[in-house]
């Protein structure tokens, strides 16, 4: 827990985006699980209606995390597609999750 909590602690001081915790479990959802990804199909694996999937999405398609696309092959889809500037914000995340794990006293 206090690995977590200095974790939560570098991101609320940093200036990074202050994603909500479905946000950030939709973020890496898509950035550590093999995409495609698509709103029906990260509603389904959150156990989330897409109105959430949605709402959670506009946010962070406002700050450049990820992209949404009609699907080409089949317009009732809207493929989720994954970002530089998301790239770089899960990495920078993961090196935090290091940074302050490396802190803790064993």
């Amino acid at each position: 827990m206090r690995l977590w909590q200095q974790v939560m602690l570098s991101q609320v001081r940093d200036d990074t985006p202050d994603l909500t915790m479905r946000q950030t479990a939709i973020l890496f959802t898509i950035y550590l699980d093999p995409p495609p990804h698509t709103v029906r199909g990260l509603a389904v694996r959150l156990n989330v209606t897409k109105p959430v999937i949605t709402r959670a999405l506009d946010t962070m398609g406002a700050l450049k995390l990820v992209s949404r696309h009609r699907d080409e092959l089949d317009k009732r889809n809207v493929l989720v597609k994954r970002t530089v500037e998301g790239a770089l914000f899960v990495e920078r995340f993961g090196d935090v999750i290091i940074a302050r794990a490396q802190e803790l006293p064993i």
